[in-house]
């Protein structure tokens, strides 16, 4: 592959290049790592350490998967999953229910309105404000979703969730590009989790 993107072409062009070349998927960091390296004009080209930055880079990419999606799925091409740990294009399945199903995440990044009138101020809002809605069960729930083991196949054991909870303090830590605010709710997440499954 190029080391450089076409600049004429847009930013669902590029991902959708990105994830044909990588066939067991790519994770939301390497992703938005690659398109920089290959000086992708679609994305800011700032330190990620910055929360706005940080917001703003994620919702031009997640707003790419998802109209990448959509144009897979009209053209019975791929079925793109999508998810920050790892996006995935699958075959596409005639008669799935998955894209006729109402989804607000789709909703919510493919409108350019949340990109233009989210601010520095709202982006920490969003962040702090997370934990604070979630109660009993719903907090449990809400973490095993963090670590993507809310539909696990494996047991739910303290020692599989020690090892999902260092896998994502290794991907999302501020030293490697992540944020601060992403490993407090990591760090959060486990802390509920232990309470539910204990410690390993």
């Amino acid at each position: 592959m190029n080391d450089e993107l076409d600049p004429s072409l847009d930013l669902c062009d590029h991902v959708h290049q990105l994830l044909s070349a990588a066939p067991e998927g790519l994770s939301e960091y390497d992703l938005i790592q690659q398109l920089k390296m290959r000086h992708c004009t679609h994305i800011p080209n700032l330190p990620l350490t910055d929360q706005l930055v940080l917001f703003r880079t994620h919702f031009l990419v997640f707003n790419a998967l998802y109209r990448l999606r959509d144009r897979l799925w009209a053209a019975q091409s791929n079925y793109l999953q999508i998810s920050a740990l790892n996006s995935q294009l699958l075959p596409y399945q005639s008669g799935s229910a998955e894209l006729s199903e109402h989804d607000p995440l789709r909703d919510y990044y493919l409108d350019m309105s949340q990109l233009r009138d989210t601010d520095e101020q709202d982006v920490a809002r969003l962040l702090s404000s997370f934990w604070s809605r979630m109660k009993g069960g719903e907090e449990q729930q809400a973490a095993l979703q963090l670590f993507e083991l809310s539909d696990s196949a494996q047991a739910l054991t303290p020692t599989l969730i020690k090892h999902r909870y260092r896998q994502l303090v290794s991907l999302h830590h501020p030293d490697r590009g992540g944020s601060t605010e992403r490993l407090q709710s990591i760090n959060k997440a486990m802390e509920i989790l232990e309470r539910y499954y204990g410690r390993s």
